[in-house]
């Protein structure tokens, strides 16, 4: 019986490419802009930004960077499979 296994590279390794990288972080840009604006816009404007504000602006960025990561790489492995 012949390994027809493909080669799948590690979640990290396929995470950390250049062009994932690079992917996410626009997404996170994008997303992550427009969030901590909906949510935080208040705050800003009424000079109450404290650092519990900080650290949600940070998680808008992060969370959407993680998701498009997530995606990117599944989508990644998906077509490497085919």
């Amino acid at each position: 019986m012949a390994n027809t296994e493909v080669h799948d590279p590690s979640f990290l390794a396929l995470a950390t490419s250049r062009s994932v990288v690079k992917r996410a972080l626009k997404v996170a840009l994008i997303v992550g802009t427009l969030l901590a604006f909906i949510n935080h816009a208040d705050a800003v404007l009424n000079q109450t930004f404290v650092m519990k504000n900080f650290i949600q602006v940070v998680l808008s960025y992060f969370v959407p960077y993680a998701v498009a990561t997530y995606s990117a790489v599944g989508a990644l492995r998906e077509a490497n499979r085919e």
